[in-house]
């Protein structure tokens, strides 16, 4: 009796059970309320657009163009610095013993143009002077020996030899008092021009070789461009600073800005570009991510004429890789918001209906 009703009940209750669990599984889950409320705009009609918060002088990446060993860092990150000031120091030791040498291949160049201009000296003319009168005492004795001998050729008193003898020794001693009295007037002369332009080319290049110098050596200082603050410092004691090292993909060695006031890069979608008054300086409203109640008005700064291929994508499915938009620059003075540079914004701008509603025409000069 009970294996004849056991199957049958059995089965009963596997249906009932399966339409229980049918019907608790079909009942709908509420959706859970956002964590936080999307930011509302204060107009009609708008263009919403994704800003980012920037320096007012743009962010601008500070590199190097020598690499080398980083010797000193001047500054930290949220530090004010002014124009010229020191940020960052390279390793400028083999440098600084070329610089030695250079100075003392400059110092010897001027001195030996300073022998020349000053050339003859006082004490060289007496010594000169000197060795010519003895030349002429030598000379004049030579010829009176040559002379007597002369007087005595006819007598036989002095032979052939002896009297040719005599007679070189006087065209010697007549030649050695040319040459002194040569060297003599030389010296009185002075330094010749083209010693002294040779001399100068000297000094010159001795002066340029050590101006390069302190030109590589001005390079390893790495110096603010601009009176702003670092926003972000990437560089260490004793780390290695790549030349070249400006931004783009890679990170910046230090990144400056002038952030009084802030600023806001406005990303317009290109379809919506015709709908931004350009002659009216269009107004705007901007609103911190994460916190719908700060809010602020933008005042209006300028706006980039070039439309350029859009970079941050907001990965909604719909948004087209391809998209151009054109860029508005806002300004943050005045308002309190809690906003740093490289922060996205909400923004609202006001702007006419994308309805048919509004005809444009462009007339062509």
């Amino acid at each position: 009796m009970f294996r004849k009703f056991f199957l049958p009940l059995l089965s009963i209750a596997g249906v009932l059970f399966a339409i229980y669990s049918v019907i608790t599984s079909t009942k709908t889950t509420p959706a859970a309320p956002p964590i936080v409320p999307p930011s509302q705009s204060p107009y009609k009609a708008q263009i919403a657009g994704s800003g980012l918060v920037e320096a007012n002088s743009e962010n601008i990446s500070v590199g190097t163009l020598v690499s080398g060993v980083i010797a000193d860092v001047a500054v930290r990150v949220n530090q004010d610095v002014q124009k010229g000031d020191v940020l960052f120091r390279l390793d400028d030791r083999d440098l600084q013993a070329q610089k030695k040498v250079a100075q003392a291949a400059l110092m010897s160049a001027q001195r030996k143009l300073d022998k020349l201009k000053a050339a003859p000296r006082t004490e060289e003319i007496p010594p000169a002077e000197a060795a010519m009168a003895a030349a002429d005492a030598m000379f004049g004795d030579a010829k009176s020996q040559w002379q007597r001998a002369e007087d005595m050729k006819d007598s036989k008193a002095i032979s052939l030899e002896e009297l040719s003898h005599r007679k070189y020794l006087m065209m010697q001693a007549e030649a050695a008092y040319k040459q002194s009295a040569a060297t003599l007037a030389l010296l009185k002369a002075g330094t010749w021009a083209p010693d002294l332009e040779v001399s100068k080319a000297d000094l010159d290049s001795a002066a340029a070789n050590l101006q390069a110098i302190d030109i590589n050596i001005e390079r390893l200082v790495i110096r603010a461009p601009i009176t702003g603050k670092v926003l972000q410092k990437n560089v260490r004691v004793g780390e290695f600073a790549q030349a070249g090292n400006f931004g783009g993909t890679s990170s910046p060695l230090m990144l400056l800005g002038n952030v009084e006031p802030l600023y806001v890069r406005v990303d317009v979608d290109e379809n919506d570009a015709w709908r931004v008054d350009v002659k009216n300086r269009p107004v705007a409203e901007g609103v911190v991510r994460g916190d719908p109640t700060a809010k602020a008005a933008l005042k209006f700064v300028r706006i980039e004429p070039y439309v350029i291929p859009k970079k941050s994508l907001t990965g909604d499915t719909t948004e087209r890789v391809d998209t151009r938009v054109l860029q508005i620059i806002y300004s943050l003075e005045g308002s309190a918001l809690p906003v740093y540079p490289g922060q996205q914004m909400d923004i609202f701008i006001d702007a006419p209906p994308p309805s048919g509603s509004t005809t444009k025409t462009v007339a062509r000069e």
